[in-house]
C-alpha cells in the first residue's frame, strides 16, 4: 500500500516513467515491488495495466537475499474509476492509490479531492478550477 511506502524505501530513484498519459487520470495504485533490474520496463502480472515504474540510480543496492530491486509500480485494474466511472470507486480510492501529479521520483505521492472523487474545495471554486468526476 502507498501509506506503508517509507521515503528511504525510494530515496534511490531517479526518474519515473509513465507509459500513459496521466493528466486524465485521478488516481494510479502504487506498489513496491521486487524486480530484478535497476531500470527498464518491468513485467507486469496483475490484472489491468502497468501506468508507469520508477527507475533506480546506481547507487541501489539489490537485496542480498534475492539480489532483486524494490522499485515502484503504477498501476489500474479494470474496475477502477478510469474504466468504470460509476463504479466500485466513483467516490473513494483504494489503499494504494495516490494523485498522479503528485508523484516524482523520490517523493511517494498523495491522496487528494480529485484522487478520492470528491467535490472541488472552496478555494479550487474560487479559481474556476474544475474536475472531472
Amino acid at each position: 500500500m502507498s501509506s506503508l511506502i517509507t521515503e528511504d524505501e525510494i530515496q534511490h530513484e531517479t526518474e519515473i516513467v509513465w507509459l500513459e498519459d496521466v493528466t486524465g487520470l485521478e488516481y494510479v495504485r502504487q506498489s513496491l515491488d521486487r524486480l530484478p533490474t535497476r531500470r527498464g520496463k518491468p513485467p507486469y502480472h496483475r490484472d489491468g495495466r502497468m501506468i508507469g515504474y520508477a527507475v533506480l540510480g546506481p547507487t541501489a543496492k539489490p537485496s542480498r537475499a534475492s539480489g532483486t530491486f524494490r522499485r515502484r509500480v503504477f498501476w489500474l485494474l479494470p474496475h477502477d474509476r478510469d474504466c468504470d466511472p460509476t463504479g466500485l470507486y466513483a467516490k473513494g480510492a483504494p489503499a494504494e492509490a495516490v494523485d498522479p501529479r503528485s508523484i516524482e521520483a523520490r517523493v511517494k505521492g498523495y491522496k487528494t479531492e480529485r484522487s478520492e472523487g470528491g467535490p472541488p474545495s472552496a478555494a479550487m471554486q474560487q479559481l474556476g478550477i474544475t474536475l472531472p468526476l
